[in-house]
């Protein structure tokens, strides 16, 4: 009897010192919720990428949350992300069906927000090969660089007559719109529609139509539906406030913007569009197999433009941000700019690929500001274990590219702007370094790495070697806050205006 209650007493204290050894089945560790809700009283959607790097310096880099009946792993170290991305990519390749992006994907018929399947690899060996690559991203060169000169020229036509301030968040928003959406429709407009002039009042139409597309894209992938959580009473409660109607009008108008745009195309001349745009290819593809049909364009057409234009501004205003804070920095690389580019008047895609210290300075920018700091959501496909811990299927999987950019194990004074870390190494942010990865990494790493880079460095480059720049009168650099918006892509929370002086 006596060896029966020890047994009874000594067992539990016995698997408790298993299981902490071998931490089987347990999950990470995370902040303790609530019965039913789980965390969703404490969590934060304004600054998501923030609230939860402040937990992960708590609770680790590999940490659990439940929101409702929904589970959650927060990634936020390079060696737990190379652990998942290296070892264990395929059970982290697929999405997770949320309301906001199925509408926007055609129910997963895109690129990047398709559940993992026979269908997405095909789907992505195609485009990849056909839209991605880096011989059709350099076909696109001289529509950066007509683009990227025509917002030099209206910058420096802006300071000749007397504006001293522009606000470059809108102008930069602007220009990757601008670039994109020729990229991607080919069309040619003339002088009265062309929106180059980088001031939102003369825009043509479509091209406010497009900036609207864009936010709202934004929006309803932001949007918050209790469906997801709680399954039963959440969606009559989405139903009854309206939330579901609001994205339904949306969707339907931006499915428009779409089907105008490709009805236009289609019955232009062909001296009007440009011979390798996007859509072109699409309809191509759509030509070659009947089941490629026009909900599969306009699905990857969400893709390249909210993607493509969206975070290459958002990446160079931070870099802008970061140096005008930083002016020694500012001048190294002004100085870089206007050496290798000489009297040239103008910095093309040849000379960037010469400025070293340029690109170390867009490195660092993206590992301080990440443009989609989060990356997009992962979702586990089968059960797998990462450091121990045992990670369910149909889990939700956050990989927080701005903790990662901040991970003390990868980067010496992680909260200092050293673009000097990043001369004489090969860190890159192709998917091979995870401490470094704002394109994501693996099977799901953003397949339009090229063009967003490309765009992002000419444009960048180009700012410093036209202009001087300097603070509205009565500023200083600690006056420029570094506050964030809400948003898939992270922009400033208030706009970045500065006063360009020309130097040529």
């Amino acid at each position: 009897m006596e060896v029966l209650l020890l047994a009874i007493f000594f067992l539990p204290l016995f698997l408790l010192f298993i299981s902490r050894i071998y931490k089987l089945n347990l999950r990470p560790p995370g902040p303790r919720g609530l019965p039913l809700i789980g965390n969703m009283h404490q969590f934060d959607t304004a600054n998501t990428h923030l609230y939860l790097y402040k937990l992960s310096q708590k609770h680790g880099p590999l940490m659990s949350l439940k929101l409702g009946t929904v589970k959650y792993l927060v990634i936020s170290s390079a060696s737990a992300a190379r652990e998942v991305f290296k070892y264990h990519d395929l059970c982290f390749s697929s999405r997770p069906a949320s309301v906001g992006l199925q509408k926007m994907s055609y129910k997963g018929l895109d690129i990047a927000f398709a559940p993992y399947s026979l269908y997405w690899r095909e789907m992505r060996k195609i485009c990849t090969l056909n839209l991605f690559s880096s011989k059709r991203s350099q076909s696109f060169q001289p529509i950066r660089e007509q683009e990227v000169a025509r917002m030099v020229k209206s910058i420096r036509d802006e300071a000749a007559a007397g504006s001293s301030v522009v606000n470059l968040s809108e102008t930069l928003t602007t220009l990757t719109s601008s670039v994109i959406f020729k990229i991607t429709f080919g069309k040619i407009y003339d002088d009265e529609e062309e929106y180059g002039a980088m001031n939102h009042n003369k825009m043509s139409s479509k091209m406010k139509s497009f900036h609207w597309l864009l936010t709202e894209t934004q929006a309803i992938f932001a949007s918050f539906f209790l469906t997801e959580y709680f399954p039963i009473i959440g969606h009559l409660i989405d139903r009854l406030s309206g939330a579901w109607s609001r994205v339904e009008k949306s969707s339907n108008k931006i499915d428009a913007f779409y089907q105008q745009v490709i009805d236009e195309y289609l019955h232009s001349s062909p001296a009007s569009t440009h011979e390798c745009s996007i859509l072109d290819i699409l309809l191509q593809m759509k030509k070659d197999s009947s089941d490629f049909t026009f909900d599969h364009i306009k699905a990857i057409l969400m893709n390249v433009l909210v993607a493509g234009s969206d975070t290459s501004a958002a990446a160079v205003v931070w870099a802008m941000t970061l140096l005008i804070k930083n002016p020694s920095k500012m001048k190294k690389v002004q100085q870089e700019v206007r050496d290798i580019t000489g009297n040239k008047g103008f910095v093309d895609e040849n000379d960037v690929q010469k400025l070293v210290y340029l690109k170390a300075v867009v490195k660092e920018a993206m590992r301080w500001h990440p443009p989609l700091p989060l990356l997009l959501p992962y979702e586990t496909i089968d059960k797998c274990v990462i450091s121990g811990y045992q990670i369910e299927a149909k889990t939700r999987v956050y990989v927080n590219a701005y903790a990662i950019g901040r991970d003390p194990e990868c980067y010496e004074d992680p909260d200092e702007f050293l673009p000097e870390r990043f001369m004489n190494s090969n860190i890159d942010f192709k998917g091979h370094h995870f401490e470094l990865i704002p394109f994501g990494a693996g099977r799901r790493m953003c397949p339009g790495i090229s063009m967003g880079v490309a765009t992002t460095e000419l444009a960048l480059a180009n700012l410093l070697y036209s202009f001087n720049w300097k603070l509205p009168p009565g500023k200083i650099k600690e006056d420029i806050d570094m506050a964030t918006a809400t948003g898939l892509t992270v922009h400033k929370k208030n706009h970045l205006c500065l006063v360009p002086v020309i130097i040529n």
